[in-house]
């Protein structure tokens, strides 16, 4: 009888994993601009959906908006020249920059469809509009390069197969470990992929793709000298970053 009921069990188990297999490999699509092959299992008009529910609960997490309206139009204005100057303009994404009120955590992201943050205290240690420009250039990125629809679809992937490895052999632990390890390595190669997009987008709208890496040396200088070896992180070390901006900007004003 046990052994009846455990090969029920590892039947059911082997058909969601295939499951999630067959629905892994059909939502496999390439992304028009930047050519590469993603797992995607929504719109973009779902991911906009997404990120403009989100955007209240992120904007009050770090405090609020920064209430200087001279700096948030600041942030808005190179936000959009580096749009209206690159093949940003031409997604569906509608690109809306936020200048978050926090003043101690260094930090900039975007949500999927184009909603982008950046806090004061990362903004007041910027040098110049070149800088800010890298900044939210690297962001634009992101949402262009669909990085959280990616990774909502490779979660939901693993999630699925540690499902079936539980119910049919009680090894869902070992599956979820390696996916983690999958999105953790997604992660750098989401940052990488996003500071090459975000220098080819300071090209185009005609800034200087060098301070880039000013904006490196800044998050490098705030993280200090006890900061999280590359390989326990899902962002690249900043070291590792620059040389593939060095590349990235050799390789585009060649172009």
């Amino acid at each position: 009888m046990r052994s009846n009921r455990f090969k029920i069990r590892l039947l059911i188990g082997i058909a969601i994993v295939a499951f999630a297999l067959i629905k892994r490999c059909s939502s496999k699509e390439t992304n028009p601009f930047t050519g590469r092959v993603q797992t995607i299992n929504m719109s973009s008009e779902q991911e906009i959906a997404i990120g403009l529910q989100s955007a209240p609960q992120m904007t009050q997490q770090y405090g609020g908006l920064y209430p200087d309206d001279n700096y948030q139009a600041f942030v808005d204005q190179v936000g959009n020249k580096l749009v209206n100057s690159s093949i940003a303009k031409d997604t569906p994404y509608k690109y809306e920059f936020h200048l978050l009120l926090d003043e101690n955590t260094i930090n900039a992201f975007a949500l999927p469809g184009g909603q982008i943050f950046i806090t004061y205290a990362l903004f007041s240690k910027l040098e110049n509009e070149d800088q800010l420009a890298g900044v939210l250039g690297h962001e634009i990125g992101h949402v262009l390069g669909r990085h959280s629809a990616e990774r909502i679809a490779e979660s939901e992937f693993w999630n699925t197969v540690s499902t079936g490895a539980q119910v049919g052999a009680d090894m869902g632990g070992l599956v979820s470990g390696i996916g983690q390890q999958t999105l953790l390595t997604n992660g750098r190669d989401d940052e990488l992929e996003s500071d090459e997009l975000g220098v080819l987008f300071m090209i185009k709208a005609n800034y200087n793709p060098d301070e880039m890496i000013g904006v490196m040396e800044i998050l490098k200088a705030a993280a200090g000298p006890n900061r999280v070896p590359e390989f326990q992180s899902t962002h690249p070390d900043p070291d590792n970053r620059i040389e593939k901006i060095k590349e990235a900007i050799k390789k585009y004003k060649a172009q």
